[in-house]
């Protein structure tokens, strides 16, 4: 292919995309794979014509493959423009029309919008689902409970089990949510403030006979960086190795819930992340976060991983929804934001997601032991899916649950605990 894209003779008979000749995902594939490698190799001149055959396969209302190029062209474009500089960054620009509009960017919802874009598919409620189901075994018994929440779905999996604990025999339990001030800055935005959203859930959980305290922190002032100047990676870091700041207190289950945080984490951070928040000695630690390798350092494999495991979403959501769904281009756009990430952006707060297996070990590695999912939670995740497209299953992975679609790993959640010295 690359000699074709050389010679000019695949641009020139590009018509065929259009027939349905190149529409298919090891087609695409290759071609994205040959503009990443002339873009590591500051090819220009190649990465344009790849650029331009792939900009007359890609439409963001076409089929789930058109659709997921589009992003990864747009973000390949990005890159092109940021790596070859002033001189190269309008030839390469230039290659391709501008970028698909019409999906909703940076847009801040109402609560019921965000409440119908979690539901539209089970990707993030197969995670609240599976950490509640793990966190509710772990506080049985327990006259209080404190969870810190790192996760970027704004608290949207506390009502159920809220409500779960309102139904515990004997009565529920004193709850207590703490929430760091800081967030990694990515969808879905919600345009309702923590304190807002925390007098809610308190209004929610009296409701049900639950008595809740809603806290919000921020990190500590180092003299040389204000909390508002730190990234939220660094402020969690700052909240952590702090534990006053989180108010812990003796007799309560305490369980640190993370959910899709990890990732925007960089690689080389997380162990001293995980060993902070064992360092808070918790009851319990859930993570849920997406099964997808995509941290090498090579832009041809990030491509490549990135093809792979979002199609799992752009071809659940054509099941799903309508193609000018408003909630399906909030879910297309998010995903977007996730390969602008992964392709084009390198350093801290770049999201590089890691496997359920590599997340094992370093759990592993970092002095935890998993703890595995009854029964009675797999039972939970099991329900969950039959209100969804029968493509969705669930597969056990060691003590892991792990949400499948047409049998790929898509999302993992994990349940852990300090190991004993």
């Amino acid at each position: 292919m690359e000699q074709e894209l050389r010679s000019g003779s695949l641009r020139a008979h590009s018509s065929v995309c259009f027939s349905g000749a190149l529409i298919d995902g090891p087609r695409i594939q290759q071609l994205l794979l040959h503009c990443a490698a002339a873009l590591e190799s500051n090819d220009v001149t190649l990465a344009q014509q790849a650029m331009w055959v792939l900009n007359n396969i890609a439409s963001s209302q076409g089929d789930p493959n058109q659709r997921l190029t589009s992003w990864l062209l747009r973000a390949l474009v990005a890159r092109a423009c940021r790596l070859c500089g002033p001189a190269g960054a309008q030839p390469a620009a230039a290659a391709v029309r501008p970028p698909p509009s019409g999906a909703p960017r940076d847009r801040a919802m109402s609560v019921t919008e965000l409440a119908e874009y979690v539901d539209l598919t089970p990707w993030h409620r197969f995670g609240f689902t599976a950490s509640n189901g793990a966190i509710l075994r772990a506080v049985a018994g327990s006259a209080a409970v404190h969870v810190v929440d790192l996760s970027v779905t704004h608290c949207m999996q506390w009502p159920t089990l809220i409500d779960a604990l309102s139904k515990r025999p004997g009565g529920p339990p004193a709850l207590r949510i703490t929430v760091p001030y800081a967030r990694p800055d990515v969808p879905p935005l919600l345009g309702v403030s923590d304190e807002e959203l925390g007098l809610r859930l308190a209004n929610f959980a009296k409701s049900k006979g639950v008595q809740l305290e809603f806290n919000v922190v921020k990190g500590k002032d180092t003299g040389t960086t204000s909390p508002k100047k730190m990234t939220p990676c660094q402020e969690l870091a700052s909240v952590l190795s702090d534990p006053p700041s989180l108010g812990l207190r003796d007799g309560e289950a305490l369980v640190v819930n993370c959910q899709s945080w990890l990732r925007h984490v960089a690689p080389g951070a997380r162990d001293a992340l995980l060993d902070a928040v064992r360092g808070l000695k918790p009851r319990l630690v859930t993570v849920t976060d997406e099964d997808a390798d995509l941290d090498s350092p090579s832009l041809a494999s990030r491509i490549a991983g990135c093809f792979n495991f979002h199609w799992i979403l752009f071809d659940a959501l054509d099941t799903s929804a309508p193609r000018d769904s408003p909630r399906r281009l909030e879910h297309e756009a998010a995903v977007g934001r996730k390969i602008e990430s992964v392709v084009g952006a390198d350093g801290d707060g770049a999201e590089r997601s890691e496997s359920a297996a590599r997340h094992a070990e370093r759990m592993r590695r970092n002095g935890f032991a998993g703890v595995g999912f009854d029964e009675e939670a797999a039972g939970e995740v099991r329900r969950l899916l039959s209100e969804h497209a029968t493509g969705w299953g669930v597969k056990r992975e060691e003590d892991m649950l792990v949400l499948t679609w047409k049998g790929h790993g898509a999302v993992y959640t994990s349940a852990w605990t300090p190991s004993k010295v």
